[in-house]
């Protein structure tokens, strides 16, 4: 896609976060595999669905622009994700497990809240109010699930793995 105009910009930023989500759409449910501590499970679990409701959200502002959903792959997602494989192998024991499996999802979540809130703006400069709310929506639930994620590791999974060492 050539990018001429704020507009080609914008989409194409919106083009990154379906990349995105669906790269990471893909890897929740086996993070959550992965994992053995329950509220770890259910916290990875529950931010698949919203990624589900994610995409359907980007999904609908591309076809309003009138561009495709999947043009390509967003390689920092990617590249994230191949360091999460890496530490999954290296790591030894459940517990140390799951405080990793968190690390890597909290890197994750740091780069869509970043996109999240690039693509809001972008979004705002254009005047396009609806799909500045349906991206603020988005960039909230990540907030929520980053904060989620650093409970469960300070209140109980760090703590396991400091005990388990």
């Amino acid at each position: 896609m050539q990018i001429t105009s704020f507009k080609d910009m914008y989409v194409a930023e919106l083009q990154e976060l379906a990349s995105m989500e669906k790269q990471i759409g893909q890897a929740l449910p086996i993070m959550s595999r992965i994992a053995s501590h329950p509220s770890l499970k259910e916290a990875l679990l529950h931010h698949h669905e919203q990624t589900r409701t994610q995409m359907e959200r980007l999904e609908s502002m591309l076809h309003n622009h009138g561009s495709s959903t999947y043009v390509h792959t967003d390689q920092a997602v990617e590249a994230l994700l191949i360091e999460t494989e890496k530490m999954l192998r290296m790591v030894k024991g459940s517990d140390l497990r799951d405080a990793g499996l968190i690390a890597s999802a909290q890197k994750l979540q740091h780069y869509e809240i970043a996109a999240y809130g690039t693509a809001a703006a972008l979004a705002g400069q254009l005047e396009l109010r609806e799909d500045q709310s349906m991206l603020h929506d988005s960039l909230e639930e990540e907030r929520e699930t980053d904060a989620l994620l650093t409970k469960l590791a300070k209140g109980q999974v760090n703590q396991d793995a400091l005990l388990a060492a």
